[in-house]
Parts: C-alpha cells; sequence; structure tokens
C-alpha cells in the first residue's frame, strides 16, 4: 500500500503563484494525497481551488494573519496523511518530485530534495523564469549547525516526527525551517535526494524573507543560536555565503530535470480568457 500523503500549504494574498502549485500538484505521478491550503487571513481562494477538482484539497480559513509558521501548524494539525509535505506557495515541484521522496523514505524518516533557485519576472500576472541556478549540498548535519542547506519547500517526513519533537517554531520565524531540520535530524534518519525536484522563488531585489538583514531577524537568529547552541551565528547575505570555503566545498552534484519553462495554471488561462 502507498502512503498517504498531506500536502501543507500557508498562503496569504498570492493567488497566481498558488494557482502555479496546484497545477504542478495536479501533475504528480505519485497518488494518493491531500491539500491542505490555510489560508492565512488573506482573501477568498475559492475561485482558485475550484478548477482543481481532481485533488483532494481542502482550505483552512483563518481570519487573521497569524504568520507562516503558525500556518503550517494548523495545516500539520488538520492533515489525515500519514506523511507530511511542506510546500511555500510561490514554490513549485516537478512531477516526479512526491514519488521520489516516497521512495527515499523507504529507509529514512525524513527525505529533502535538491532544488533550482529561480528568479521571475511578472509578465500579465505570469511568472516567467529569467535566471535559475542549482542549490545542491552534500548533507553534512555538523556543517548545518553553521549553515543550512535545507529547502523546506517539497521536504516530506513521517507525520509522527511531531509527536516525538513537537509543532514548527513561531517564536524563531525566519528561521523556523533550520530549527525544526535540527530537532528533526537529532532523532530521525535524513535522506538528501541528489535531483533538483524543486523550484524555490527567489528574489533578488530584497522582497524575500532570507534578504532581510534588520533587527528583528538578528533577533530571531539569537534565539535559534540559544537554541541549539550554535554561538554567535552572524545575519549575512544569502548570495555572499554561498561562496564561502566552507560551503562552497559541500557544493554536490546533482540531476536537473527542469526544462526552464513556466507553469501556465488553469487560473491564469481563465483570467486571461476573461472568465473571472
Amino acid at each position: 500500500m502507498c502512503p498517504s500523503v498531506s500536502v501543507v500549504i500557508p498562503t496569504y494574498n498570492r493567488p497566481y503563484p498558488l494557482a502555479e502549485l496546484l497545477e504542478a500538484l495536479s501533475r504528480q505521478t505519485y497518488k494518493p494525497f491531500e491539500v491542505i491550503v490555510v489560508n492565512d487571513g488573506g482573501e477568498p481562494i475559492d475561485d482558485v481551488v475550484a478548477l482543481y477538482p481532481e485533488l483532494d484539497i481542502r482550505v483552512i480559513d483563518r481570519r487573521d494573519n497569524e504568520g507562516h509558521v503558525a500556518a503550517r501548524n494548523a495545516g500539520v494539525q488538520a492533515a489525515n496523511g500519514e506523511l507530511i509535505m511542506l510546500c511555500d506557495d510561490d514554490d513549485l515541484v516537478l512531477p516526479c518530485h512526491l514519488e521520489r521522496m516516497v521512495a527515499a523514505l523507504e529507509h529514512a524518516d525524513f527525505a529533502y530534495a535538491d532544488a533550482e533557485i529561480v528568479q521571475y519576472r511578472v509578465e500579465n500576472d505570469q511568472r516567467v523564469p529569467f535566471a535559475r541556478f542549482l542549490f545542491a549540498y552534500e548533507y553534512d548535519l555538523e556543517a548545518m549547525r553553521t549553515f543550512s542547506t535545507y529547502v523546506p519547500s517539497g521536504s516530506v517526513y513521517r507525520k509522527s516526527l511531531h509527536d516525538e519533537i513537537g509543532s514548527f517554531d513561531p517564536s524563531i520565524h525566519n528561521y523556523w525551517d533550520w530549527d525544526f531540520f535540527l530537532r528533526a535530524a537529532s532523532v530521525c534518519r535524513v535522506a538528501r535526494v541528489a535531483a533538483a525536484t524543486v523550484l524555490y522563488a527567489f528574489s533578488a531585489d530584497g522582497d524575500n524573507m532570507s534578504r532581510q538583514l534588520d533587527d528583528r531577524r538578528r533577533q530571531y537568529l539569537r534565539r535559534l543560536c540559544e537554541k541549539h547552541g550554535l554561538g554567535d551565528l552572524p545575519v549575512k547575505n544569502f548570495w555572499l555565503l554561498l561562496d564561502e570555503p566552507e560551503v562552497a566545498r559541500r557544493r554536490a552534484e546533482s540531476e536537473v530535470i527542469w526544462d526552464g519553462q513556466p507553469i501556465v495554471s488553469r487560473f491564469w488561462a481563465q483570467k486571461k480568457r476573461g472568465n473571472y
């Protein structure tokens, strides 16, 4: 029997990227899975979800915008699947992704994939990729205490993990994924899947949370360091970190699958035809 999977997606006022993600999920070769979209106090998304009737989608509408970490916790709590797959609403997964991740869990409890970091420009509400680079690094738990190369989108793990380590920590906010990974890796078998089956959206103009070098982000990093005994880690620019010798030496080969074409959603197509 194939294990059931719950895909948990927090979203907030990004209907077009969310529709692209639902389109990507509709193309998955693995079945069965459910999709739990947590609308974190944003505008209604019923018109987006309605275009994917073949997907088993549940929408959790939260009255207030409490943040992406709390939204993920709500999604996991509502999940029925034996396995959880996390995904941000602006990231994408290739058709073979879920199948490969579930296969990796035959000998592990937690699996994450390599990614392509993708920069987009928006043309008539359609995201068009204009730059991409491979984000693939050897799994080295000790090294990941200094710089995490874990991409949470697309990662799959056994839901029972939360019974052991608890929920995602909203007090760390930007670093919720790093914290979650370190906690998970301390108690379970981790597998890195050497295939870039995740397309991770990244903005070079500073809009992406991972580029916000402000006092609040430093506060979150201090909390993370205190929680895991990481020492005094500095807040650094993401791009500069990739070039540091201790990070660069971990670069690894990976299978690149994506053909570089944008994913066109039914929502975008309907809008362009004037049906909404």
